[in-house]
């Protein structure tokens, strides 16, 4: 009864397009944003901000750049590790070398920089697709740490490619505590993930989902083919380089070319696969999945062991938590294929519909 919509009428055109047709869904998210934006910065503690929230926002807008491009454009891309990379290293090298820039025109021009490196490794989409462009993409990774090692003028002539990010300050406050720094994350996530939905919802959005569905009919209808998968790589990648950028300046301090491997980059997939492909929510809910399971079970496992009584060495409960978190993914995409997503939609249909079956 909580979730019905009875009495709720769209009398005009722009009520019925809006984001949140659903006042129940209006009014819960206004309440997240109340909480994520006042209730967190007061009471969550700096390793709650530093170690999971942070890096929780960031993932999801990493995962929500790798979706847009897999998951609304239909093409396969191992490479988000190396858009991060690029655009931390960019907006490294702008706030290094262009005096008095702000940082949030460093973080943009980084983001472009990503995406002009994304449509460099995007080209070959145009002729090849399926596995044949996920080992394309895979290329970018594997060259762009390339560069970023051999080149010392990216890292500011670091013999081992390390950088260390510059205070970020905006008209003369400084984001050097945890709470300031989750704020400008949050706000920038927030921000970019609007964006994201409205764009899937606009006709460039529906060209992608047409091109993901049958790239031939949709070029048949008129849709350019080129033009549409190329944004898709420009826009994914864009979104994959300001995470980077956050991940630098907001989560590590510092970082290094071997940072961005392919490890983070199938790390970045599963989140994807795990929350929903083609969902603007799975991304959050797949890095909160990825990130807190084995946080979860770190703290489980010992407690289980002591109550069994059972001698379980550290080194084993690592194994046992590799074991569990493989099994779980595996469960999830049995259940659901369509991910974490999909399993929220289906409990507000029931829930729009209860106490009837159907």
């Amino acid at each position: 009864m909580l979730y019905r919509e009875a009495g709720q009428f769209k009398t005009t055109y722009k009520s019925d397009s809006q984001i949140f047709p659903i006042l129940q869904d209006r009014i819960g998210m206004m309440i997240l944003l109340l909480i994520a934006l006042v209730a967190i910065p007061l009471f969550a503690s700096e390793y709650w901000l530093n170690a999971i929230l942070i890096p929780f926002l960031i993932f999801s807008l990493a995962a929500l750049g790798l979706n847009i491009l897999t998951g609304y454009a239909g093409q396969l891309s191992l490479g988000s590790a190396a858009f991060m990379a690029v655009g931390a290293y960019a907006t490294y090298n702008f706030q290094l070398r262009i005096e008095g820039i702000p940082f949030i025109l460093s973080f943009i021009l980084g983001g472009l920089s990503a995406a002009a490196v994304g449509i460099l490794f995007g080209l070959p989409s145009l002729r090849i697709k399926g596995f044949y462009l996920a080992v394309a993409t895979l290329a970018a990774q594997f060259f762009v740490v390339w560069c970023l090692t051999k080149f010392p003028w990216f890292s500011n002539n670091s013999s081992s490619g390390v950088i260390s990010a510059q205070t970020l300050s905006l008209f003369g406050f400084a984001f050097d505590t945890p709470v300031s720094k989750y704020l400008l994350v949050l706000i920038i996530v927030s921000t970019l993930a609007l964006l994201a939905k409205n764009l899937v919802r606009s006709s460039t959005g529906r060209a992608w989902m047409a091109v993901r569905d049958m790239d031939v009919a949709a070029e048949v209808i008129g849709i350019p083919l080129m033009k549409t998968k190329l944004m898709a790589f420009a826009i994914s990648s864009f979104y994959c380089g300001i995470a980077g950028a956050l991940y630098a300046y907001c989560y590590l301090g510092s970082v290094e070319p071997d940072g961005f491997s392919l490890d983070l980059s199938f790390k970045i997939l599963f989140m994807v696969i795990i929350g929903g492909v083609g969902s603007i929510l799975g991304n959050f809910l797949g890095a909160a999945f990825i990130l807190l399971l084995p946080i979860f079970l770190d703290i489980t496992l010992p407690f289980i062991s002591q109550l069994l009584h059972l001698p379980i060495p550290s080194s084993v409960v690592s194994h046992i938590q590799l074991m569990v978190f493989g099994s779980l993914i595996i469960f999830f995409l049995i259940v659901e294929p369509h991910g974490l997503a999909r399993l929220w939609q289906i409990t507000k249909e029931k829930l729009r519909l209860w106490p009837f079956p159907h």
